[in-house]
């Protein structure tokens, strides 16, 4: 039985343009091609097309220039010579062939077809029970050929993969793209285009990966994640997505209002010990919190011929009488960036420009960027000698520990302090307070400045953000410089309550853009009530979000502080830390 002939009393008419591509059959020898729509022309198709879509504009140019001459010379437009009867006739001709062609070729398409396959258009009940039963053989024919994806790794039969639901086969068409792609004659970061359906391209890479590699990846989800919403902003060829728990802290009691923090980790009794912090917190009428400085910065790099020359750029961006206009040209960038100033540092004659500026409720990066190139084309007037190395010169300073954003801030610049009552201290946190003020001293200042430590003078601000930051869409990266930290005790009230405070010079948070849009994160921040931008006060969702990060790091820093001043640290940790589970006997639900 001929394959094509029983295919072709089923097919549909031709797609609109538009529609996703795919992989098309190619005849094999001595197998006669299906005609083509272009095979009822007598001249090429495109090369028809060419001509009478060049002649349509080159009469309209010329009738156009005519009658803007006559206009000059006020010369009546009804008077008309040959030359310009000609081109009238032409224009409309043309017009009328392009007009036909668009909507005649569909004609055409259906006309061929037709006259080939005249018996796609049959009604008999009978033929179309054979056409059925004939598709249906040849269906369970490819069935036979196309192996199924579990034989590509013959010391694993898996009945379940991807975390919970099996994968199906792939289809024909798949199987020939993921060919394509292990041969590298389809670039794998291109699927998503070419196919226009982000989970079939993650399923087609993922494919190709594992018979690249031979090693098997169906541990990894691929099912029950959203890859359009990552498409261009998130993440780049992707082939699942990782799963990490989601622990809930709370009531965290900052500025009189209840926080329930989620905290994203694979850290055993860090959430319960947090939560604990949060507790004690509680029970002593709550935290305070202050936001001392809210700007991004961004460092551009500059070169010149000799350092006088970086010298004066550096005094003139300096100088007060030049902000506003620095400011104008800056804040064009955005509605919500707005300068906030600048300062400099030269090494010979380069000089590293420190812009600051706010960002509303997004984490402000590509903002503080943008609004930089137009200060740098703006400079490049008055200094046409100024050789632009990067936008980057690492004195921002991002994703890096650095001195410059310890001592000058960098995002929100948050303290948050509370009070913690002798009972609760003894009761729920099981150590007391002179203890807790030695064990700070010593370790957290007096054992971070033997290690040389920068912005590290707390016990683990570092985890607390992390977690917090994955939860709710955050760069991690940027827990480099978020979490730099300085935990302070002392004893108050005689002697019998303790005072706590967390100083944060860097926290870096936004919540639109980048993976707080995603559906996880959104709706962690959704229950911290900051998701998205405060169309009331632009910036108070980010900032409040950054006051909540500073609470959970001031309720984690107190209760570690003390696990280890009562002991209890390595005795929580044997217990939770090294469970004994062979967790590769359970199995997804």
């Amino acid at each position: 039985m001929d394959v094509w002939r029983v295919l072709s009393k089923v097919v549909q008419p031709p797609a609109l343009l538009g529609s996703p591509v795919k992989l098309h059959h190619r005849p094999a020898v001595g197998e006669v091609e299906s005609p083509k729509e272009s095979d009822a022309l007598t001249l090429p198709l495109y090369l028809t097309n060419g001509v009478f879509l060049t002649l349509l504009f080159s009469v309209v140019y010329f009738l156009l220039q005519r009658w803007r001459e006559k206009i000059r010379n006020s010369t009546p437009l009804h008077v008309v010579s040959l030359s310009e009867i000609t081109a009238i006739v032409s224009s409309v001709i043309s017009f009328i062939y392009l007009i036909g062609w668009f909507f005649g070729i569909y004609f055409v398409k259906s006309f061929v077809g037709r006259s080939v396959n005249d018996d796609v258009w049959a009604s008999s009940d009978d033929e179309a029970k054979e056409v059925d039963e004939q598709i249906q053989i040849l269906m369970n024919d490819d069935k036979k050929v196309i192996p199924p994806l579990s034989s590509i790794v013959p010391s694993e039969k898996p009945k379940v993969v991807d975390g919970n639901l099996p994968t199906p086969d792939l289809m024909a068409e798949d199987e020939e793209i993921v060919d394509s792609v292990v041969s590298g004659s389809i670039p794998s970061y291109s699927l998503e285009s070419k196919l226009g359906d982000c989970f079939r391209a993650a399923k087609i890479r993922r494919e190709a990966l594992v018979r690249m590699t031979g090693r098997s990846i169906h541990g990894l989800p691929l099912n029950g994640f959203d890859y359009e919403s990552i498409l261009g902003q998130c993440c780049e060829m992707p082939i699942g997505f990782v799963q990490i728990p989601v622990g809930i802290v709370g009531p965290l009691l900052l500025d009189r209002r209840e926080y329930w923090v989620p905290m994203a980790t694979t850290e055993g009794c860090l959430v319960a010990s947090t939560n604990r912090g949060c507790k004690a917190i509680l029970m002593s009428g709550g935290a305070t919190s202050v936001l001392m400085r809210d700007e991004m910065t961004r460092a551009p790099i500059v070169r010149f011929g000799s350092a006088k020359r970086a010298a004066e750029l550096k005094f003139f961006l300096e100088n007060p009488v030049n902000f506003d206009t620095l400011a104008v040209v800056f804040n064009r960038s955005s509605r919500f960036a707005r300068f906030q100033g600048i300062k400099c540092a030269a090494a010979g004659k380069n000089l590293y420009m420190r812009f600051s500026c706010s960002t509303g409720d997004a984490m402000g990066m590509n903002m503080v960027s943008k609004g930089v190139q137009n200060v740098l084309d703006f400079l490049q007037n008055d200094f046409p000698d100024m050789d632009v190395i990067g936008i980057s010169g690492n004195y921002c300073s991002d994703k890096k520990p650095a001195a410059v954003n310890w001592i000058e801030g960098r995002g929100k610049s948050v303290v948050c302090e509370a009070v913690i009552k002798a009972d609760v201290v003894k009761n729920v946190l099981k150590t007391d307070v002179a203890s807790l003020v030695e064990l700070n001293l010593l370790k957290n200042l007096t054992g971070s400045a033997l290690a040389g430590a920068l912005g590290g003078f707390n016990a683990h601000a570092s985890n607390v953000v992390s977690a917090i930051f994955i939860a709710t869409g955050q760069d991690p990266a940027q827990n480099v410089e978020s979490s730099h930290c300085i935990t302070l005790m002392e004893a108050v009230n005689d002697g019998k309550d303790l005072h706590i405070s967390v100083t944060m010079p860097s926290i870096e948070v936004g919540t639109i853009g980048g993976g707080t849009q995603l559906a996880s994160q959104s709706a962690c921040l959704n229950l911290l009530g900051v998701k998205g931008t405060n169309k009331e006060y632009p910036g108070e969702n980010a900032r409040l979000l950054a006051t909540v990060v500073a609470g959970s790091v001031l309720a984690g820093e107190l209760s570690l502080m003390s696990a280890i001043s009562s002991g209890q640290l390595v005795k929580s940790h044997m217990k939770y830390n090294r469970s004994s589970k062979d967790i590769s006997a359970v199995k997804s639900s």
